[in-house]
């Protein structure tokens, strides 16, 4: 969330060999963001309807869909892996620092954060404690208040590594997507199996945050040193730096 994938998924629909579903978040695997309504309760029937016709494609081609919840929530990786164990995965990953401001101020754009930036931050394991506990993914505490715990970006990648292999999960940060859009675009398309060669044309950033305000240094420095030994174990594990 908040870091690329909006974009990502705009770029990828441009690509002649490349079909998206046809919206860009369906939250199947991870059950939806009604807490009243189980979306992976409906069924992979329902889950494949989101996406074009065999028929109506090249035996070339790919289908894909974007849903960010899909690292975060750990139901996800064993319910994709049940379902479609050959499938490619992109993890989309921000400076956590950044993510976490950015998700905030969407929060508080939505209306849902009645806390400062501070106060959400120092308040974030106590909120989530119980639901975490419970294991109540749906639960919007956990989606909307989780601004630093969706930053452990280890975790969450390691979950799907119990299930799928290197060769199949694919990451970038979203720094690299924006600063270096071409070269990304061509691992990601030679990643999936598609021609890497393609230009996509329209490179507008997609869904860009319009209420942030700057924040107290602070704030920055607090993250910075929350995520420092997680970003170190993060770069461990996928074997590469992402300078954060």
């Amino acid at each position: 969330m908040k870091s690329g994938t909006s974009s990502l998924f705009s770029y990828l629909s441009q690509h002649p060999q490349l079909y998206p579903s046809c919206k860009k978040e369906i939250h199947f695997f991870d059950g939806g963001l009604n807490p009243d309504v189980d979306s992976y309760e409906k069924g992979q029937a329902w889950y494949r309807a989101h996406f074009p016709l065999r028929n109506r494609m090249s035996t070339e081609s790919k289908t894909f869909e974007a849903s960010p919840l899909y690292i975060f929530n750990p139901l996800a990786p064993k319910r994709i892996f049940a379902l479609v164990p050959k499938v490619k995965i992109i993890a989309v990953l921000r400076n956590p620092s950044e993510r976490a401001i950015s998700h905030y101020f969407h929060e508080k754009w939505k209306n849902r954060e009645p806390l400062s930036i501070y106060e959400a931050l120092q308040e974030e394991e106590k909120r989530l404690e119980l639901v975490i506990k419970r294991k109540d993914y749906k639960n919007r505490i956990f989606i909307d208040y989780s601004y630093k715990n969706r930053g452990l970006y280890k975790e969450q990648i390691e979950r799907y590594l119990d299930h799928f292999s290197w060769q199949k999960i694919l990451i970038i940060s979203s720094e690299d997507l924006f600063n270096e859009p071409e070269s990304t675009l061509r691992r990601v398309f030679d990643f999936v199996e598609v021609d890497k060669g393609f230009k996509v044309q329209e490179m507008r950033s997609r869904n860009v945050a319009r209420n942030r305000n700057e924040v107290d240094p602070n704030i920055n420095k607090y993250l910075d040193n929350y995520f420092l030994p997680h970003n170190q174990a993060l770069y461990e594990l996928v074997g590469k730096s992402f300078g954060w």
